[in-house]
């Protein structure tokens, strides 16, 4: 079987390294973008949207999703390593949102968040699906594609989890404080206390 190295030309007489194809990596980073313009669309604002502003981080987010998923369909296994990194970065998002927000068990024993990020339980139903074909894809992708990429690495971008879920929480608290200091579509839940814990009717 012909192996093919990164850097080498075709005119020195090797085969020039093909294209990969990368189906799961595609799904999941298309999970991924889901994940976050569907939390910018429910009025909790998205990853970075507290610094940059709702329109920048929008921007941000679909030109790396693009760009990401065009690579993921052309680019050599010379590649692999990176492409491993990124989908080990979106499982570790996916395990930190269900680790670090209040859940409950379905009948499978699979976590499932009843709160996340101002969203309120009437949008779990969602919100989780989307969370689970993301971390589901990734892990396809780190199981049965770039296999020229160390092992390794979805260990180390495992070691992410904790981190994350404290930027998680932080990104949180900063976009509700510019929900009450500068309201606006995208955060408009927010701003109405979704997030907070609701009360039964009074007796």
């Amino acid at each position: 079987m012909l192996t093919c190295r990164a850097g080498r030309k075709a005119g020195n007489g090797a085969q020039p390294d093909r294209p990969a194809r990368r189906p799961m990596t595609r799904l999941a980073t298309a999970g991924v973008a889901a994940h976050v313009f569907f939390e910018l669309g429910a009025g909790v604002g998205m990853p970075s949207a507290s610094v940059l502003g709702p329109a920048p981080a929008a921007g941000l987010w679909a030109v790396g999703t693009a760009t990401v998923w065009r690579a993921a369909g052309t680019r050599p296994s010379s590649s692999d390593a990176a492409f491993d990194v990124c989908n080990g970065v979106g499982l570790a998002a996916v395990t930190a949102h269900l680790l670090g927000w209040p859940r409950g068990r379905r009948q499978l024993g699979l976590p499932w968040l009843r709160e996340c990020e101002g969203l309120g339980p009437e949008l779990m139903r969602f919100y989780n699906p989307i969370l689970y074909v993301s971390g589901g894809a990734a892990i396809a992708a780190l199981a049965r594609e770039n296999r020229s990429a160390p092992r390794y690495l979805p260990l180390l971008t495992l070691g992410l989890v904790p981190v994350l879920i404290v930027l998680q929480h932080a990104e949180h608290r900063r976009l509700k404080d510019l929900a009450q200091r500068r309201p606006g579509w995208w955060n408009r839940r927010l701003r109405h206390g979704a997030d907070q814990p609701r009360r039964g009717p009074r007796r």
